[in-house]
């Protein structure tokens, strides 16, 4: 087999391709490190130059994909930009749009068992992505009343896990879950009942 990780120069991110690919097609724990090693066409002894074990590998596909998903929601936010209505809705469109299209690193980030905390560089990209979203809740919760107007954290997080389990339970072919609508619809209806409730959009007539 050729040595394409010393070919292209580029053997650690050769690895961490061959990882991602692994992880989608078995998941997190369902490859070794010699099969990680034997796609990227070295020997699993060079793996051990860049990483110490599957679970570092694992955690530096996790930073890559925090790296992306921060980007895409900052992207994402900034689209909706100057109303705080449009930026947040659009950050829970993202988190949906990021698990389709990198689904490597997304269960790598979300369904690995990797802490955050592994290592500073993770935690720092990992409370990057999550801020920006905090940030979208923050905007949007200034139209709320005082009184009533819920933490900001309290807010994202809400959003958070709705985008989540919708990911979850129906935009990532989980075998016998089905949903006669589309995820987009799902969530966008969700966060739509969600606001509702706060009082940010008027109620259905």
């Amino acid at each position: 087999m050729p040595k394409r990780g010393y070919h292209h120069g580029n053997l650690r991110q050769a690895l961490v391709d061959a990882a991602l690919a692994l992880i989608e097609q078995k998941g997190p724990t369902g490859f070794t490190l010699s099969e990680a090693a034997k796609q990227a066409g070295v020997t699993p002894a060079a793996v051990y130059r860049h990483f110490e074990g599957r679970d570092d590998l694992i955690a530096e596909a996790a930073l890559q994909g925090y790296d992306i998903f921060a980007d895409l929601m900052e992207h994402a936010y900034q689209s909706g930009q100057p109303s705080a209505l449009a930026a947040f809705e659009a950050t829970g469109r993202a988190y949906l749009a990021f698990a389709r299209r990198y689904p490597g690193h997304y269960i790598a980030m979300f369904e690995s068992g990797i802490s955050i905390n592994r290592s500073a560089a993770l935690a720092t990209v990992a409370n990057r992505a999550n801020g920006v979203l905090e940030k979208a809740a923050t905007d949007l919760s200034q139209h709320i009343p005082a009184e009533k107007r819920p933490p900001a954290s309290m807010f994202s997080a809400h959003i958070w896990a709705m985008s989540h389990g919708v990911v979850e339970l129906f935009a990532r072919n989980s075998p016998g879950r089905a949903s006669p609508f589309p995820p987009e619809d799902l969530l966008e209806s969700g966060i739509g009942i969600y606001l509702r409730g706060l009082g940010l959009i008027a109620p259905d007539d």
